[in-house]
């Protein structure tokens, strides 16, 4: 079966070449780099320790965040190499980490790229957040006793049932990893129901709930709504996307009926639309200034858009409703704990299934409200605006969520210190 698998990504590889060009047009990075993918990756000496993390794109990259912590603690001798798939992984790898881990793509799941890969960085162990689950990958470092964590792992009842149509295959790979480390307890008895060893399988919680932000970010929120006049309303839309902006200003302006004062800040997910949402926002007849301008926002801007890169946190804890984006339009969301761990109070709409397990949690302890399309959007930012007792129940739930979920990083490095780090060569 692996045999066919493999023999069927030789196959395809042009079509993944025609993807890499395709994504080039709107993201250029896609052009770059392309020896990596498959396995021209960076060259370790043979006396560097190398601990290696796989986090495809940016939101496995924060989730390994207090993971990469941990390691330096315990293993201070191990140098890092964190492995991404996408471009905005690789800039958030260097923004976060800068030059204190080592950076490259991770090569195809093919076993000459893969073999390349190993030969080259040489990993005492690895790490793959989330559920990469690359076969002919586990199966090289398994021959090569380099021993594979799956970590902070999820499995959808979706997702199993895919993979239980190659209930052999599936099985070979999983009992090749020698640690498991699910998110919860249902992705845990999946794993297993997918013929993963039991005793291999653990559920020690989301990694993603180990945010950390900084002590200084109220003040500095507070500061910059004292400029705006702090009794001014401040609703922000965040990382949005095609199609959103549309929803949420015309969603504003049934806000705007009941609170005249209203500053709408959007928070476009992506830079390559930075001039089109502002364009967008003029166009709709709303005074709007953009935050590059570096000006103060004076009391007659009506919408602000955050152009830069790096301050939603800022102006999750400058809002009093965030509206988290990608929910609207069927993208899959995006990650509520950065406003949660704010206490704010969180709208998403119904298309989250990338975060589910999560943004599901947050709609159950009535840390979050859902909503379907612009009307209900409109409604339910009102009614939040307008209880503020509601806002800070809401606020509060998260706050407790999150606290209830602060130690996975840790259990994560007591398993690996007892499964993994003993069976690693020397």
């Amino acid at each position: 079966m692996r045999l066919l698998y493999t023999t069927l990504f030789f196959i395809g590889i042009p079509l993944i070449i025609l993807r890499l060009i395709w994504r080039g047009f709107s993201t250029p990075a896609y052009w770059q780099r392309w020896s990596e993918r498959f396995g021209n990756s960076l060259a370790v000496s043979d006396d560097t320790n190398i601990i290696w993390i796989h986090a495809v794109s940016v939101g496995e990259v924060e989730a390994c965040r207090p993971l990469v912590k941990q390691l330096r603690i315990e293993y201070p001798e191990h140098k890092l190499l964190i492995t991404t798939m996408t471009p905005t992984g690789s800039e958030r790898v260097k923004l976060l980490f800068e030059d204190s881990v080592y950076h490259c793509y991770l090569p195809y799941d093919l076993p000459f790229a893969i073999n390349r890969f190993l030969s080259r960085s040489k990993p005492q162990f690895g790490i793959i957040m989330e559920t990469e689950i690359w076969p002919n990958l586990i199966f090289c470092c398994q021959k090569r006793n380099i021993p594979v964590v799956l970590a902070n792992a999820r499995l959808s009842e979706r997702s199993a049932k895919g993979y239980a149509r190659f209930p052999e295959f599936i099985k070979q790979t999983l009992q090749n990893l020698p640690l498991i480390a699910a998110q919860g307890k249902d992705d845990r008895k999946r794993f297993q129901e997918l013929g993963a060893n039991i005793e291999n399988v653990h559920a020690i919680g989301n990694l993603k709930y180990e945010i950390t932000l900084p002590a200084s970010l109220t003040e500095q929120a507070d500061a910059m709504r004292h400029l705006w006049d702090s009794n001014r309303p401040v609703w922000v839309a965040a990382s949005t996307h095609e199609g959103e902006e549309e929803m949420v200003i015309n969603a504003s302006r049934q806000v705007r009926a009941l609170f005249p004062d209203l500053l709408l800040i959007i928070v476009p997910r992506h830079p390559q639309r930075f001039d089109r949402v502002a364009t967008l926002a003029n166009k709709a007849g709303f005074k709007t200034l953009r935050r590059s301008d570096q000006q103060a926002c004076p009391a007659d801007v009506q919408i602000l858009v955050v152009d830069t890169m790096g301050e939603l946190p800022l102006f999750y804890a400058a809002s009093d409703v965030a509206f988290v984006g990608g929910s609207l339009v069927p993208h899959g969301g995006h990650n509520v704990l950065e406003p949660a761990a704010l206490g704010r109070a969180i709208v998403t709409g119904p298309h989250y299934f990338n975060f589910n397990e999560i943004t599901t949690d947050f709609i159950a302890a009535k840390a979050a409200l859902e909503v379907d399309d612009t009307q209900s959007l409109a409604d339910t930012t009102i009614t939040l605006l307008q209880n503020p007792q509601q806002r800070a129940q809401m606020g509060e739930a998260a706050l407790q969520l999150i606290a209830g979920s602060q130690n996975a990083s840790t259990h994560l490095i007591n398993l690996i210190k007892y499964n993994i780090t003993h069976h690693a060569p020397e």
